[in-house]
C-alpha cells in the first residue's frame, strides 16, 4: 500500500473540533477571515501553526498583522467599575460639603493620588484644614477615557497614552493576528498526499489522479548534535604524554587530589614552618581536617603496577617486569626517620632542629603539587630500588590571587628519573634532550632553591616571540634527607623536573589572559574551532 498523509487535527484551545477545517469553512463563507475576530480565544501559536499546514498546502494564503492594543490594567478596570481616584475625592467633599484632611476617607495612597488631580481640575480647593467643593457637576473624563480603551483597545487621543500609562491605568501589548484568504489549491477538505510510486499505481492508472507530496527541496533536516571537542589544555597535555611514553616514562597515577601534610610537605623536607604551608599559599580541607598516619593506599599500588606493566618491553614479555619486592614497605618507619631528619638530622644532615608536630603532618590539603604523588611512588621503590623513570599530568591547587596569568588552580607537568650515578650534567643533558622534542633549544640554566632538591635549577629557553629568554620549568636532584628516609640506597639518585601546562599552551594558541583558557569565561567556539596541537620539534 502506498504510504499516504492525510490532514493533521489541529485542537482549538475551547473545543474539541479540527482548526484547520473550521479555517477552511470561515474561508469559505467569508472572502477574508480576521483570526483575532474569528477565534478570539485561540492562541496565536495554535492559530499559525494551523494556518502554515494549510498554506503549505497552497490551499489558502495568509498575512501577518502586527498591532499594538492598549489594555487596561486591575487599576483602570477599578476606575471603570467605580470612578476615578479624583472623582472619588470630589464626591466625598461634595456629599459632606466640607470634609476635614485627617478624614479616613482621604487617608487611602488612591485618595491622596486623587486629590492632586482634583485640585488641577479645579473640583475642590483647601479652605484650612479641610476640602471644599467649587463645583456641583463634574465629568469624569479618565473614566471616560478607559471605557473607551476597554471598548475600543485603543486610546481616544493619541495623547492621552502617555499619561494614562504614567498613572499605571493601561498598558501596551503587541498582538499579532493573520488574515486568511483562498489559495491556488483551494478545496474544502486536505487531500490525501500520496509519499509513494508504486508498480500497482503505474498498472491501474491511479498515480495520475493522485495527489503527491511535494519534495521540500529547501529543508534543513534534523540538526545533527554538536560533536564533542577536545579542551587544548588536553591536546598539549596529549602531545606532552607522547613525549614522555616515546622516552620510555610510566605514568603515574594522579587521581587524588587531596592529601596529607605528610606526603604534601613533610616527605619532601619542607619545613613545617615554611611560607608555603601558610593558609594565604595552601587550601586546607576543613571536613574532614585531618587523616591518619602515612600508610599504604592499594588503588593507587595497583594501578601503577598496570601502568607499569602495560609499558614493559615486548623482548621480556615472558619475564615478570620485576623480580618480587627484597623487603615490606615499613611505613612507620619512615614516618619516624622523616621526622627524625626534620627534628634532629639524620643521615648526614643536621636538619631543621625544630619541635616537629604530629598533627602538622595529618593536615589535609588541596594537593599544591603533584610531587606529593612522586613521593609515594619513589617510597614505593624502596621495596625493589631500580632504575625507573615516571612522569605525570595533573591538576594542583595554590591560594593564588587570581589575575591574567594565575589561577588557583593549574595543571603541572612533572618527571622523575630514579638510576645509580647520576650527575647533575646528565640532568642537563636530559632536559636539553627533552626540551628539544617541544621545539626549544639554546637551554639556559640558573640556581636556583628548592627545599626537596639540590642542586637545584631553574630552566629558561629563548621565545622568539617576546625576543627574551623566559622561564619554562624547574628542576633539581632531589636530596639525600628526602631519599635515605625512604630506605633508598645511596648511590640511587633521582632527578626531578617540571612545568606548568597552562604556559606553553598558551603560547602555542596565543592567548593572553589565562582566565581565557581555564573557567567559566572560555569561549567554547575557541575550543571547537581549533585542531589538535603539534609542538614543533627542533
Amino acid at each position: 500500500m502506498p504510504g499516504t498523509r492525510g490532514p493533521v487535527p489541529v485542537p482549538v484551545q475551547n473545543g474539541d473540533g479540527d482548526l484547520t477545517l473550521q479555517i477552511l469553512q470561515a474561508v469559505n463563507e467569508h472572502d477574508i477571515v480576521k483570526s483575532a475576530d474569528t477565534f478570539p480565544n485561540t492562541s496565536q501559536t495554535v492559530i499559525k501553526a494551523a494556518l502554515d499546514r494549510l498554506a503549505s498546502r497552497s490551499m489558502i494564503e495568509y498575512d501577518t498583522k502586527d498591532s499594538e492594543e492598549v489594555r487596561l490594567t486591575d487599576e483602570g478596570q477599578q476606575i471603570v467599575a467605580e470612578g476615578s481616584h479624583e472623582y472619588k475625592v470630589w464626591d466625598a467633599v461634595r456629599q459632606a460639603g466640607r470634609l476635614s484632611l485627617k478624614d479616613p476617607v482621604l487617608a487611602t495612597a488612591a485618595a491622596k493620588a486623587g486629590q492632586g488631580k482634583a485640585f488641577k481640575n479645579k473640583w475642590v480647593k483647601k479652605d484650612g484644614d479641610a476640602l471644599v467643593p467649587l463645583t456641583d457637576a463634574v465629568t469624569d473624563t479618565t473614566r471616560d477615557d478607559l471605557q473607551y480603551v476597554a471598548d475600543h483597545r485603543a486610546v481616544r487621543r493619541a495623547d492621552d497614552l502617555k499619561e494614562l500609562r504614567k498613572r499605571t491605568l493601561v498598558t501596551t501589548l503587541k498582538v499579532i493576528a493573520y488574515e486568511a484568504r483562498k489559495g491556488p489549491k483551494w478545496a474544502l477538505e486536505i487531500p490525501v498526499e500520496v509519499t509513494d510510486l508504486t508498480a500497482d499505481m503505474l498498472a491501474d492508472g491511479s498515480w495520475e489522479k493522485a495527489t503527491f507530496k511535494p519534495y521540500n527541496f529547501k529543508a534543513l533536516g534534523e540538526q545533527s548534535p554538536g560533536t564533542g571537542a577536545l579542551h587544548p589544555l588536553n591536546k598539549v597535555r596529549e602531545e606532552f604524554r607522547k613525549i614522555f611514553f616515546n622516552l620510555g616514562f610510566t605514568e603515574m597515577p594522579t587521581g587524588r587530589f587531596v592529601d596529607t601534610g605528610f606526603w604534601n610537605f613533610d616527605a619532601l623536607f619542607v619545613p613545617q614552618q615554611h611560607p608555603a604551608r601558610d593558609l594565604q599559599d595552601t587550601f586546607y580541607v576543613s571536613d574532614p581536617a585531618e587523616a591518619g598516619p602515612p600508610g599504604p593506599d592499594p588503588e593507587a599500588d595497583a594501578a601503577l603496577a598496570a601502568m607499569e606493566e602495560e609499558d614493559r618491553d615486548e623482548e621480556s614479555s615472558n619475564q615478570p617486569l620485576t623480580a618480587p619486592p627484597t623487603r615490606t614497605l615499613d611505613y612507620a618507619q619512615y614516618y619516624q626517620n622523616v621526622r627524625s631528619v626534620h627534628q634532629d638530622g639524620a643521615f648526614g644532615s643536621i636538619g631543621y632542629r625544630y619541635p616537629y608536630t604530629d598533627a602538622e603532618t595529618r593536615r589535609l590539603v588541596l594537593r599544591t603539587h603533584t610531587t606529593a604523588v612522586s613521593t609515594y611512588c619513589l617510597h614505593r621503590l624502596a621495596a625493589h630500588p631500580r632504575p625507573c623513570k615516571y612522569f605525570s599530568i595533573d591538576r594542583v591547587f595554590r591560594n593564588e590571587t587570581v589575575d591574567a596569568t594565575h589561577l588557583a588552580e593549574f595543571h603541572q607537568v612533572e618527571g622523575v628519573i630514579a638510576d645509580y650515578a647520576l650527575t647533575l650534567g646528565g640532568l642537563q643533558g636530559f632536559l636539553r634532550r627533552f626540551f628539544k622534542k617541544m621545539g626549544l633549544v639554546g637551554l639556559k640554566f640558573k640556581p636556583a632553591y628548592n627545599p626537596y632538591t639540590e642542586p637545584s635549577m631553574e630552566v629558561f629557553a629563548w621565545h622568539q616571540g617576546l625576543g627574551k629568554l623566559v622561564e619554562i620549568g624547574n628542576s633539581g636532584m632531589f636530596r639525600p634527607e628526602m631519599l635515605l628516609a625512604m630506605g633508598l640506597p645511596e648511590d640511587l639518585r633521582v632527578y626531578g623536573f617540571g612545568l606548568s601546562l597552562e604556559r606553553p599552551t598558551m603560547i602555542k594558541y596565543g592567548i593572553d589572559n589565562i582566565r581565557e583558557l581555564l573557567g567559566h569565561k572560555v569561549d567554547l567556539g575557541f575550543i571547537e574551532r581549533n585542531a589538535a596541537v603539534r609542538l614543533d620539534k627542533a
